[in-house]
């Protein structure tokens, strides 16, 4: 679907005139809003985009960039879906009097700014870069709940009682976790720089109050990255308190383990000597040999365990 608004030379908002009429329009925003292949070779044969800007629209899933081609200033962006990170892409054709968005999914960002623009005062003085920047800021402001949400999954990992029981699924949710701040930074950081460049470029020409709101979404991406970056040093601390935690119970685990075998190789000793039943063993028919050596072997052990204790090796603090 193509959607467009336009105002045209006696400053008249128009919606959806025929595109043979936008050559004479003051400006116009032109949107293709899940279009169709014969809507998609309307980029070529109407507007005269350049090959290559067209061929990264169709192929979808670019880093977010800013290119030039000769009179049009081409940028890809990205929103997220909340439930799995999918990234969808936003393309931008941006001249002196218009401005062409394309797009596969139908997105809320772009509907909310069409829907903004559509009833605001004063649209003959809008820029194309505005249009731009409102859908842009609607982005970037969509990314903090995102990121949020991933922060506090992490504080309710790393506050939980799972952790000190070592518990398995704590990796499996911090990896899970881990993922999708990577996912986020993978579209935060190229975009961060995208609107650097869009503010240190010659070809845009800002009042310092536009200035402002493009230098806002800027700080709002350097937020973003801080916080991602933040949150990706709490996993990476999360799982390695996970595997020295549990290196620790393993270790006393195999203390005590040690600990009881130490104990029981002698009993297994003298359990093995008498259990030889040679004829000349001395011992053997001792009346009450029997007796004496289980309280010897009763005595040995419990030496040891008392012993042991006494040098601390059953505690696991």
């Amino acid at each position: 679907m193509i959607r467009i608004q336009a105002v045209n030379q006696q400053n008249e908002v128009v919606i959806d005139p025929p595109l043979e009429e936008l050559a004479g329009m003051k400006w116009q925003w032109v949107d293709f809003n899940i279009p169709t292949p014969d809507e998609i070779s309307l980029l070529g044969s109407h507007f005269r985009f350049h090959p290559l800007a067209i061929e990264d629209c169709i192929h979808s899933l670019q880093r977010p960039k800013l290119e030039y081609y000769d009179n049009t200033t081409f940028m890809v962006m990205h929103s997220l879906t909340a439930e799995d990170l999918e990234a969808n892409e936003v393309d931008f054709f941006l001249g002196e009097n218009f401005i062409v968005t394309f797009h596969f999914e139908d997105l809320d960002e772009v509907n909310y700014a069409w829907d903004y623009f559509l009833h605001l005062d004063k649209t003959d003085h809008l820029k194309p870069l505005e249009v731009a920047y409102k859908i842009m800021d609607e982005m970037v402001d969509a990314f903090f709940p995102l990121v949020e949400t991933l922060e506090d999954r992490l504080a309710s990992i790393e506050g939980s009682e799972r952790i000190k029981k070592a518990d398995k699924s704590i990796m499996e949710d911090t990896f899970e976790v881990r993922r999708r701040l990577l996912k986020l930074r993978q579209i935060v950081v190229p975009t961060r720089d995208l609107v650097y460049r869009i503010l240190e470029s010659k070809r845009f020409i800002f009042q310092e109050q536009k200035r402002a709101y493009f230098q806002d979404v800027h700080d709002h991406l350097i937020k973003l990255s801080n916080m991602i970056d933040s949150n990706r040093e709490l996993a990476t601390d999360i799982r390695d308190n996970y595997i020295s935690l549990n290196s620790y119970r393993m270790n006393n685990i195999m203390k005590t383990l040690t600990v009881i075998t130490v104990i029981f190789m002698p009993l297994t000793f003298i359990a093995g000597v008498y259990g030889m039943n040679f004829v000349n063993m001395p011992e053997l028919r001792a009346e009450n040999g029997y007796f004496i050596v289980l309280a010897i072997m009763l005595i040995l052990g419990i030496g040891m365990t008392a012993w042991f204790k006494w040098k601390g090796w059953f505690d696991n603090d």
